[in-house]
């Protein structure tokens, strides 16, 4: 019988495969893969690029006295950094050992650059200023993260240790994010989640960085995670044993947005297979580099070439929502048309607001720009700005729309219910506030093709009478003209000027007012003219 331990131990294994299935069959693109010249019989891999045409790899000492390796065991010599060309089937040719204070008795490996190249971050064994090994308490020389100069000629000079190495414990495989505000790393420090974990500080502005944070249990596991990588498009591609895949290490993406990270996908096959697939580079959306001790290889740990037919894509979604109802009386409007624009104006979804609640909804990518759009029998059409944000788990953006009515009735008038229309003092153009309320009547007029519409434009009282009316007068045309010039037919518009013979206070000639109140008198209002129409719209 099966004791409760085993039982949850079959269901964990069982819920692990159904991962790795989902990852497998997600994984994006058709990889094919190159072994590489530049090889040895030893290791060699955690290339990165240096420039366009260049690279850096950690590959076996060349010095005449070889040392014993002791990472993992294998008898083999120490790791130095090397670098070369790639030429054009993306072979590594010329390969030459890095000059100036690197390249010492124990292992270097894995390195990044500033887009400058004028600064490396690269790992390497714990050197005292004398460059004796130093030891921690676990009694090995733990991999330490440091900095250089790099000058002309590829020397690496001014060689320091980051502030938040320690003797006790690892700190390496370093990568910077596009705007070389974060470096990525690799340690495995207090607070670690498994083995080796990825962890990330900020760069700050006087050159110092901030607390290591842990990436989290969506990228660590109990076992390693090991070689980062982040491209411009802030993916984060690194090796886990921990998450679910062909066995050792598997390569994996994941994206990162500003406060969550995506779940990891396996690249699947043919970059990973049973053995350690590491150290995966792009050079570009279609071609890279990774590493891997499968049994192709020449030896130990080896460096491959891969082209890959699509980019690989992680969505984030975003839902935005809300209920549609009557601006004044807040009752719902179930059926309205609501849809969501790109930020060039392109339609992307469009749907009724449902009949029970009047509510709608849309999923759309994370970290952009869209404008929702509502309409109603009745109504004027309205648009409201949303923005989703760049993160995974974020909640649904509320956006309620209140649509208002057409036509409102004031007295004896039938209005076009839009805010009112206001002008400059002692100006007569149209201000962009205003053009957008004319819109709307331009609007309700194309709706509604036998609709005739009346302005009427005032002043404030400063000024002669005579002067006002005036003034009025070439509001009301300015008006109509505009309206002309949007494809409103000439006749089916008219107007006057009533100066200031109308005021909407009490700010008469005489009477003190501030230009607020003085504004409230520079307007213009639209009214229906046509009898058959106006019994319709307000009905």
């Amino acid at each position: 019988m099966l004791k409760k331990n085993d039982m949850k131990k079959i269901i964990t294994l069982s819920l692990l495969l159904c991962t790795f299935l989902m990852a497998a069959q997600s994984s994006p693109g058709k990889h094919s893969i190159r072994l590489l010249n530049v090889n040895t019989k030893n290791a060699d891999f955690g290339l990165n690029f240096y420039g366009k045409d260049k690279v850096i790899f950690a590959s076996p000492t060349e010095k005449v006295a070889i040392v014993r390796r002791n990472w993992e065991g294998n008898d083999q010599p120490f790791l130095d950094l090397f670098i070369g060309d790639i030429d054009s089937t993306g072979q590594i040719i010329n390969k030459q050992s890095l000059r100036g204070e690197v390249n010492r008795k124990y292992h270097e490996a894995s390195v990044t650059f500033t887009k400058d190249l004028k600064t490396v971050y690269f790992s390497g064994n714990n050197y005292d200023e004398k460059g004796k090994a130093i030891k921690g308490r676990n009694g090995l020389s733990n991999i330490q993260l440091y900095k250089a100069d790099v000058e002309s000629n590829y020397i690496w000079s001014n060689v320091q240790k980051l502030e938040f190495n320690s003797d006790d414990f690892s700190t390496g495989l370093p990568t910077l994010d596009k705007e070389e505000k974060k470096l990525y790393f690799v340690s495995d420090r207090p607070g670690s989640i498994g083995k080796t974990d990825i962890w990330v500080v900020d760069i700050l502005p006087d050159g110092t960085y901030s607390e290591p944070r842990n990436m989290g249990n969506r990228i660590n596991t109990e076992e390693r995670e090991m070689f980062p990588h982040i491209d411009d498009d802030n993916m984060l591609f690194f090796s886990s044993n921990g998450h679910a895949g062909f066995g050792n290490l598997d390569i994996f993406a994941s994206k990162i947005y500003d406060n969550t990270v995506s779940e990891p996908i396996n690249l699947g096959e043919p970059l990973n297979s049973p053995k350690d697939d590491f150290a995966y580079i792009l050079r570009d959306e279609t071609q890279g580099y990774f590493s891997s001790n499968r049994k192709e290889g020449k030896g130990d740990d080896d460096i491959y070439s891969f082209k890959v037919d699509e980019k690989i894509y992680i969505e984030c979604l975003q839902t935005v929502r809300g209920v549609v109802r009557d601006r004044d009386t807040k009752e719902l409007l179930p059926g309205a048309l609501v849809a969501i624009l790109d930020s060039e104006g392109n339609q992307l979804q469009i749907t009724a607001a449902s009949e029970d609640t009047a509510e709608y909804s849309f999923d759309v990518p994370c970290n952009s720009e869209y404008t929702i759009v509502g309409t109603n029998d009745g109504y004027l059409k309205l648009e409201k700005e949303v923005t989703t944000v760049n993160d995974l788990d974020a909640p649904a953006i509320v956006q309620n729309l209140d649509l208002e009515s057409e036509f409102k009735l004031i007295g004896d008038e039938v209005l076009v219910n839009i805010n009112v229309i206001y002008f400059d003092f002692d100006k007569h153009n149209i201000r962009p506030d205003a053009a957008l309320e004319l819109d709307k009547v331009i609007e309700v007029m194309n709706k509604y093709p036998d609709l005739k519409i009346h302005a009427t434009s005032h002043t404030d009282s400063r000024g002669t009478k005579s002067y006002n009316q005036k003034l009025s007068e070439r509001r009301a045309k300015s008006t109509v003209e505009y309206m002309i010039a949007k494809g409103i037919a000439p006749e089916r518009l008219t107007s006057e000027g009533l100066g200031e013979s109308q005021l909407v206070n009490k700010c008469s000639d005489g009477v003190k007012c501030s230009k607020e109140e003085h504004q409230l008198n520079r307007r213009t209002n639209f009214s229906v003219v046509k009898e058959e129409v106006e019994e319709t719209v307000i009905e």
